[in-house]
């Protein structure tokens, strides 16, 4: 999809569908019966058997939401692997929580999942994080129909809060993202154990991957809670270190100098930026970035650990879009001097780089929301200082940014990473079951005349 009028970027955060967008299809008419399985611990669940598990067929049957993935993936499919019907058992459920952010099946429930469990299966599974604030079906299409046609089975979590008000969710500051760290490990021993019951066998290989928020809740499981996995892949996951690097840190100096350098050009703004941590030759996308993502994230994520930073009679989210010297505005936020309590809440859920299993990252080199320096570049040193520099590659793509969406808008500037991620998933799986090492970790090259989807040049 090619525009030709003043670019519109993906959706970040798209609108929850209205319950009705998830039906119940009509019952299977074909030859399959099988005994339904319970998920384990689902405090509601509600099973289909499918035709196909893949969004081909779901988006047919309704058992996904496209508002979910929407804007992850490049329209332009010259790179995809079409899958062929995959089919299988879909369970979808939630877990006991106490917010009801997430409004998917009219349960208005948050920790909703969805596990789907292929006819042929390969004896293996994957469960993932939905990224940034979205839901359960978010990775459908950028990394679910791509396993599911591998014979993987396939789990999901909202990440136990989601949508614009995710904020608002858990008691104290810093809730919900430990709460993402708890939902994630819930979902994998639940569906391990649901996959156990289904097909009468235990999961061979148990790995977690992620993007974005979902890579940041990747990293936290395979420290955390490494027991449970085989590995994991790491696509683009935000870093968050109580003395930064994290969000807070730099958000707030792209938000005070982007306008003057929208509206003037000065130099010195765009040197700030740049320092700032803004990758050089990302300028063409800082407008979008600063109309859809920037704002919303400082003020919703700021929200979540410093609530009282926009003082007596102004909402925990701030204003949109208030400039520097705007009383309570973001452009001014200073993370260094905000009060101890603040920085003890992001030291609770703080990578520490002491990852537990075979871990690969791989992250955009034109990453304008979460810049590869900041995040990536500097968790490859976390690990490296834990010790853990053995089970970990980094991969800096080269001409990658934030979200695939983003290369229709620019078509020839930006490189897909839905493509990487298969790649580099494929590079785990020889890593953790035949034990051959992955490539170094490296910045992969676009070059001219090599295929932009190909990283099998390493």
């Amino acid at each position: 999809m090619t525009h030709t009028g003043p670019a519109t970027p993906p959706a970040a955060h798209p609108p929850a569908p209205h319950p009705a967008a998830l039906h119940t299809p009509a019952p299977h008419s074909g030859s399959r019966h099988r005994a339904t399985v319970s998920v384990p611990g689902a405090e509601l669940q509600k099973s289909a058997v499918l035709d196909d598990l893949t969004t081909a067929g779901t988006l047919r049957s309704g058992h996904t939401v496209a508002a979910d993935w929407e804007g992850l993936h490049a329209a332009e499919d010259r790179w995809q692997e079409r899958p062929v019907p995959v089919p299988g058992t879909q369970i979808d459920g939630c877990f006991p929580a106490a917010t009801g952010l997430n409004t998917h099946h009219g349960w208005r429930h948050d920790a909703q999942f969805v596990l789907r469990l292929p006819d042929a299966w390969n004896g293996k599974l994957v469960v993932t994080a939905a990224p940034g604030i979205r839901r359960q079906y978010a990775c459908d299409r950028i990394m679910a129909d791509w396993l599911l046609a591998r014979g993987y089975a396939c789990a999901t979590t909202d990440k136990g809060n989601s949508g614009p008000d995710f904020h608002s969710a858990g008691e104290r500051p810093g809730d919900v993202l430990a709460d993402w760290e708890r939902r994630l490990a819930e979902l994998a021993v639940a569906a391990r154990a649901t996959a156990r019951a289904h097909y009468g066998a235990e999961p061979h290989r148990l790995y977690v991957a992620g993007v974005s928020n979902g890579g940041y809740a990747t990293r936290v499981q395979l420290e955390r809670h490494a027991d449970l996995y085989d590995g994991g892949v790491d696509w683009e996951g935000p870093l968050w270190r109580a003395g930064g690097p994290n969000l807070l840190t730099h958000l707030p100096a792209f938000l005070a100098h982007y306008p003057r350098y929208r509206d003037t050009g000065d130099p010195a703004a765009h040197r700030r930026l740049l320092a700032a941590g803004l990758p050089a030759g990302s300028e063409f996308l800082w407008a979008a970035h600063h109309q859809v993502y920037w704002d919303f994230t400082q003020r919703t994520y700021r929200a979540v650990f410093d609530p009282d930073y926009p003082g007596p009679g102004l909402p925990s989210t701030g204003t949109p879009f208030a400039g520097a010297g705007t009383p309570g505005g973001d452009a001014d936020y200073d993370y260094a001097t905000r009060p101890a309590a603040v920085h003890e809440a992001v030291a609770r859920v703080s990578l520490t780089g002491a990852i537990g299993r075979p871990l690969l990252s791989f992250h955009g080199t034109l990453d304008t929301l979460l810049p590869i320096a900041l995040h990536s570049d500097a968790y490859a040193e976390l690990v490296a200082g834990a010790g853990r520099a053995a089970l970990h590659r980094q991969y800096r793509i080269e001409g990658g940014t934030h979200v695939d969406g983003f290369c229709d808008l620019h078509p020839g500037r930006l490189r897909p990473l839905t493509p990487v991620f298969r790649t580099v998933f494929r590079a785990l799986e020889e890593w953790v079951e035949n034990g051959v090492e992955p490539p170094a970790g490296r910045t992969v090259p676009w070059r001219d005349g090599v295929d932009d989807t190909d990283i099998r040049t390493w």
